[in-house]
């Protein structure tokens, strides 16, 4: 008797449990049918609701009728996802867990099954959950169509003049945040090789002292010069360390209070120059040890409070002669500029002696922000040449006086590029404020804003531009650095200029003309939305190259489990989307594929000039979007920062973002995630690393890239080392040694990656996050490898002040 209740209670237990998640999957699977989904869930879970109540009752038909649910789940599975692994998570992994548990209840049944027979099924159940967990181990989605050219089969490096270092870089330095003034994030040193780079091992590490609690992510690329590396931190403090022992030779500290910081504390790098010898005999003094003029050398950076500083490359000293006491302030002839609004977050550009800077205006604000235009400043006087503001293009004379730049004009936040020959400098700006919200803006905003700007160097005025989103009110400002090449057409190599763009479009031009080099297509594109009459009926894109993905569907949602995809299927059905520019409701949400954080940001690409193989990494990530009327704005208490009780609650941006001034606040879920887990609604992979063959724009490899070792629901780091392919933020750098290094990843992993496969083949793991793009260098004869590891907010990776070397170990 004892027995046989033992085995009653267990059979209800099943039976109860079967029951319920048929519950469950009824509840809602009902509320997705209400949305026009799906009948599955519904029909599978009263189907499990009649397995269950059979199964506590004993009778075998339980387990019929769930025979039935796992056939018809598996058909339906195979009919949605096909072959893709990741699409048969969340629609099987609860129908096998109970497969087994009514596969091990089947011989208690009445006339029950039999037992050897039932725990095979159970058994063979187990070993399908074991084989689909070890196939996590194998990247979905990784393609090699085309063979990598080998070395010296291209000719892509770009004569840019040779004023200054970083236009003809030395093999073993770094001297600009691109690697050189091409900004092809190339170096020429092969020692590190294929064959060697597993003996690599930390060569030195320091920490800068700098870390923060809230807002991290300096995202720095530091630069090396002759003996020694100069950096930035998250408040500006700027550092030089001895390139073969990282020991500390100076370090000045601007004094940025942390009340200046926008949404993220960064400082991408800072910016070397030489001051040329018909010059010299200007500067004042000497550096004090018998090398010179003070500041003949120096290291320009720009501050979270908007200005650029000068100090004397030798010293630390600020250089007396630029501005005041080695400082100008950019925010002259702004107005209004509360802590925040104005940012220098990236290295400035020197063009012919004239220092040229944009800056960050706090995004989802107000209509009525700050100006972005940009300056030109003498690099020896700091005197201003020039400002050209989008909002009075064809004017670039400095303002005086209580005159104010065009307030809510676009502005450049990223980092630009320059040509010293041509007397050049190309902008990649930004668009106006608010990002949401586009009727209040002037034509001249409409037509210079989201665009790749070339201006005189000289004068600040405007030679041609290119804008990559018409109208722009899905935040898809530029964020890369181009890159300048010698383009292979049919007529010879041409000086040009490659744009990655957020859509994931890849644009070439003739730098000196603006003409494109490479095939584009104005598309039509989704029309409606919140301000129809404002809407551009076309957007471009490009024929030559894309890493745009395919367009969402409800077969792409995704979670842990049928609960989580259910409740995204759900939300996708209650949103506007049509692909890409869906655009902004204001009566129901709307999704933004690729979203702003993606195709390619500010990390940028690399270019190999011997192989011509462009390497690109990429994010594949939704935004899920709402307008949220004003009157409901101010209850939920959204102010602008620094007015009223309006608070830095520190969440993604867009998240909750006033935009006063205009009707809407705008509430962006960065990554579209399920509030209960934290995970995407959209099946992985989330972020990828693609070769393209320059010449002709083909992919040559295209491989999910970032592991889940740091990743998990809840926040958790599961430590599980499957290649999902995660949000990445920092960029690649290529060797000639047949290699790529990078971080970027959500795993706080630095990777080597062969570049004629694509194939990781070393890592290291970091101590904090590795948001940002690493540097190669020489010093003694030994070819280093550093990465600055600060951890970003925003990508939810450890906050950190690391400096990390690599080298191969030193021969005897």
């Amino acid at each position: 008797m004892a027995a046989s209740r033992s085995r009653d209670v267990l059979l209800f237990l099943i039976g109860a449990v079967v029951a319920l998640f048929g519950v469950a999957f009824t509840i809602e699977g009902g509320w997705l049918v209400s949305v026009g989904g799906t009948w599955y869930y519904l029909l599978a879970g009263l189907a499990m609701i009649v397995s269950g109540l059979l199964l506590i009752t004993g009778r075998r038909a339980g387990v019929g009728i769930y025979v039935l649910v796992f056939i018809g789940t598996l058909l339906w599975t195979l009919w949605e996802a096909g072959g893709n692994y990741w699409g048969w998570i969340p629609r099987m992994d609860v129908v096998i867990g109970l497969g087994v548990a009514v596969a091990l209840a089947a011989p208690r049944l009445r006339n029950g099954f039999a037992p050897g027979a039932s725990y095979s099924v159970a058994g063979a159940l187990v070993v399908l959950m074991v084989v689909g967990l070890g196939l996590a181990f194998v990247p979905f989605g990784a393609v090699n169509p085309k063979p990598v050219p080998g070395p010296d089969s291209a000719r892509l490096a770009t004569a840019v003049g040779d004023a200054q270092p970083a236009d003809n870089p030395h093999p073993g330095d770094w001297p600009a945040y691109g690697g050189g003034n091409s900004a092809q994030r190339y170096s020429s040193l092969d020692q590190i090789t294929a064959d060697n780079v597993a003996g690599l091992e930390r060569a030195w590490v320091y920490r800068t002292g700098d870390l923060l609690d809230r807002r991290w992510g300096a995202e720095t690329t530091p630069l090396k010069v002759g003996n020694d590396v100069f950096l930035c931190t998250s408040r500006n403090i700027i550092i030089s360390l001895n390139a073969a022992d990282g020991r500390e030779n100076w370090r000045y500290d601007p004094e940025v209070s942390e009340d200046a910081i926008p949404y993220t504390a960064a400082c991408r790098g800072v910016t070397y120059y030489q001051v040329p010898e018909e010059r010299l005999a200007t500067l004042p003094g000497g550096a004090g040890d018998g090398s010179g003029p003070a500041c003949a050398r120096r290291i320009f950076s720009g501050t979270l409070d908007g200005r650029i500083v000068a100090v004397d490359a030798a010293t630390g000293e600020p250089c007396q002669d630029f501005g005041n006491g080695g400082q100008v302030d950019i925010k002259e002839n702004m107005g209004d500029t509360p802590p925040g609004y104005v940012s220098i977050n990236s290295a400035p550009v020197i063009v012919r002696d004239v220092v040229i800077t944009g800056h960050q205006v706090l995004d989802g604000q107000k209509r009525d922000a700050p100006s972005g235009v940009i300056k030109g400043f003498d690099a020896l006087t700091g005197e201003l040449k020039w400002a050209w503001d989008a909002g009075r293009p064809e004017q670039s004379e400095p303002l005086s006086g209580d005159r104010i730049y065009t307030r809510g004009s676009p502005n450049m936040w990223t980092t630009a590029v320059g040509d010293n020959a041509l007397g050049m400098v190309y902008l990649p700006m930004a668009n106006s404020a608010a990002d949401y919200w586009s009727t209040p803006r002037s034509e001249a905003e409409n037509k210079w804003a989201a665009s790749l700007v070339a201006l005189d160097a000289s004068t600040g005025k405007p030679a041609w531009h290119f804008q990559v989103a018409h109208k722009d009110v899905w935040d898809y400002d530029l964020g890369s650095q181009p890159s300048l090449l010698d383009f292979p057409t049919s007529k010879g190599p041409v000086p040009a200029i490659l744009l990655p763009t957020k859509q994931g479009e890849f644009y070439v031009f003739d730098r000196r003309t603006g003409e494109a080099l490479t095939g584009i297509e104005e598309r039509p594109v989704p029309q409606g939305g919140a301000e129809p009459e404002q809407r551009s009926a076309t957007q471009p894109f490009s024929t030559w190259h894309s890493l745009k993905q395919p367009d969402l569907t409800v077969h792409d949602m995704w979670g842990m489990t049928p609960f989580d995809q259910m409740y995204c299927r759900v939300q996708f059905h209650k949103a506007d989307y049509r692909g890409m520019y869906t655009p902004p409701n204001a009566d129901r949400p709307w999704i933004e594929f690729t979203g702003y954080n993606g195709g390619s940001d500010w990390g940028s690409v690399a270019l190999d000039p011997s192989r011509g193989v462009m390497i690109a990494n990429y994010n594949i990530t939704p935004n899920y979007n709402r307008l949220v009327p004003r009157e409901l704005a101010n209850q939920y208490g959204w102010l602008p920062r620094g007015e009223g009780d309006a608070k830095d609650h520190g969440d993604a941006e867009g998240a909750g973002d006033p935009q006063a001034g205009t009707p809407y606040a705008i509430d962006v879920n960065a990554g579209w995630r399920v509030p209960w887990t934290g995970l995407l609604c959209k099946q992985p992979p989330y972020g990828g690393i693609r070769a393209i063959d320059v010449t002709t724009g083909e992919t040559l490899w295209d491989r999910p890239f970032g592991t889940a070792r740091a990743n998990g629901p809840w926040g958790i780091r599961s430590g599980l080392p499957f290649t999902i392919g995660t949000p990445n933020n920092g960029g690649p750098v290529v060797t000639a040694g047949g290699l790529i290094f990078i971080a970027a990843a959500t795993d706080d992993l630095i990777r080597a990656i062969d570049i004629t496969t694509g194939e990781t083949i070393w890592q290291d793991a970091l101590p904090a996050g590795g948001q940002a793009t690493p540097l190669v260098y020489e010093a003694d004869g030994r070819q280093y490898l550093m990465i600055v590891a600060t951890g970003h907010h925003f990508m939810e990776t450890p906050s950190g002040d690391y400096v990390i070397t690599y080298a191969l170990p030193k021969s005897d």
